[in-house]
């Protein structure tokens, strides 16, 4: 077990969201939390009290709002609204995806603004810490209200209903909560609102994309270094003086990076010396461009950890109570618009990355673009013709690419009507997330493929002229995948690279 993360609706990071959902940390509440809540609680029931009619209190859902609901009939609307809702499809999210929708649903409750009772908030963290995984079917969520199927799979399990996943086994959502020593929850009037109708499915997919796309952006730079060297290109476009001059954040950090890494290196050259040796005093944009590209997909990603990290503190389910003015409002904060738009821009900006990985692929196995490379980095020793060596890795990298140019079509520009056209503009912020993660396995792919064919590369110019960044990498890809001397299978060996980009091992001991 890993530190505790506190839950007080305010500062909830993605970094927290990474250590509960990968490592399983333990999830507390303050006192004061408890205090926010049982006041909202208190607020609510007061209002009841005078007779006021509130959404989704005393009236039905969506379209059937105009329908009053009599006193003696609101705990059971709520748990017929789960039970409702509970419509999903496909196959199951993945635990850790879970595990972070259930501690941002938990941190969204500690925000007081839910007017549930502490005892709801209290067993949605004790079914984190101890294990409990409702099963979630991963489609069936338009965002908006929010992720309301998803959501009520999640919260029939709370019910004692449904099906969790309770220490590797599948089990029904009551026998579950028994094994854990878990007291299923009898929903009260709000409950069910409060639970089901949020962005928390959407956010949890976009916190852990953003926590793979930092790390994936690290990976792709030490891959366009590896390949510079490889094609022996020209350092003068790293030069920070040019990227003063148009001063983006991200560009000029990952110039920084790529200086960086290749500091020391004995192939790299500057221009008159390329100009001497090649005829030309600068390289193809998917080399001299790097800083550019990736940089962009550097601003990107900040901006969609700013959204989330904003998203992930946010009360987003319908209606509100504000104890301080004791009154209790219906609006829009479930709609999933900010993510929707944060994670199109996500997967486009990682669609970017790997679009100009795989030219850079293309121009290290074209022995006309390599400087002097073999035709498809066939070791010398091998039989040109004979042996293919890595021609087909371009291939699959043009795949993943392709099919990531399709994934990136955005979702948040589609709507599709719901509740008989009264939830009339919906977000797809589940379908953009979830296609954003889509594009990040690719891309980690994509990268896999180039550092093998820039390893590869190296091996035969020499790896003892590596600049001091660009070495370390070198010796942690082929501990991963040896080098290829003769033709053979390269998926594991493109599968074990991939492995060490996404578990950080790359990234981690060569910065």
């Amino acid at each position: 077990m890993h530190r505790s993360v506190q839950i007080d609706g305010e500062t909830l990071t993605i970094e927290d969201v990474v250590e509960v959902a990968y490592e399983r940390a333990k999830v507390s509440i303050p006192e004061p939390v408890k205090a926010k809540v049982n006041r909202s609680r208190r607020v609510l029931e007061e209002l009841l009290e005078k007779g006021e009619t509130i959404y989704g209190v005393n009236t039905g859902f969506g379209a059937l709002s105009n329908t009053i609901i009599p006193k003696e009939k609101v705990r059971q609307l709520q748990v017929n609204l789960i039970r409702s809702h509970a419509a999903g499809v496909g196959k199951p999210l993945d635990k850790k995806v879970v595990r972070a929708a259930m501690l941002l649903r938990a941190n969204t409750l500690a925000k007081g603004y839910s007017g549930v009772r502490l005892k709801v908030l209290e067993t949605l963290v004790e079914m984190l810490n101890r294990g409990v995984h409702p099963v979630i079917p991963a489609k069936g969520s338009v965002g908006a209200s929010g992720d309301l199927a998803p959501l009520s799979h999640m919260a029939l399990v709370l019910m004692g209903e449904g099906e969790a996943e309770y220490k590797g086994e599948v089990l029904s959502g009551r026998e579950a909560m028994e094994k854990a020593g878990i007291k299923p929850v009898q929903l009260d009037f709000k409950e069910g609102i409060a639970l089901n109708n949020g962005t928390q499915l959407m956010t949890a997919i976009a916190a852990l994309n953003i926590h793979r796309a930092e790390n994936l952006i690290k990976a792709a730079e030490i891959a366009a270094a590896l390949s510079m060297e490889a094609l022996q290109g020209v350092i003068d476009a790293l030069d920070e003086k040019i990227h003063k001059a148009r001063p983006h954040h991200g560009q000029a950090l990952t110039a920084k990076n790529l200086m960086k890494l290749v500091t020391g290196s004995k192939l790299v050259r500057r221009g008159e010396e390329a100009a001497a040796y090649t005829g030309r005093p600068h390289d193809a944009y998917s080399i001299r461009c790097t800083p550019q590209v990736l940089g962009a997909a550097r601003d990107a990603i900040a901006y969609a950890r700013k959204i989330v990290e904003v998203e992930m503190n946010s009360a987003t389910d319908n209606p509100l109570v504000f104890p301080d003015e004791g009154v209790c409002l219906s609006g829009g904060n479930f709609h999933g618009q900010p993510i929707s738009l944060a994670m199109d821009m996500l997967g486009i900006a990682i669609t970017m990355v790997g679009n100009l990985s795989e030219r850079r692929i293309a121009r290290l196995l074209d022995e006309n673009l390599n400087n002097g490379l073999p035709a498809f980095l066939i070791p010398p020793q091998a039989e040109k013709g004979l042996n293919s060596g890595l021609m087909t890795a371009q291939y699959t990298a043009a795949a993943l690419a392709s099919e990531n140019k399709i994934l990136a079509h955005p979702a948040c520009v589609d709507s599709i009507p719901t509740s008989a056209n009264f939830e009339d503009f919906v977000s797809m912020g589940t379908t953009a997330a979830q296609k954003a993660d889509q594009i990040l396995e690719n891309t980690e792919y994509i990268i896999a493929i180039e550092l093998l064919c820039a390893a590869q590369a190296i091996d035969i110019r020499g790896p003892e002229k590596l600049g001091k960044g660009t070495r370390k990498a070198y010796i942690i890809i082929r501990k991963a995948a040896p080098p290829v001397r003769e033709d053979k299978p390269l998926n594991k060996d493109i599968e074990n690279i991939k492995q060490a980009i996404q578990n950080g091992a790359l990234t981690e001991k060569v910065w």
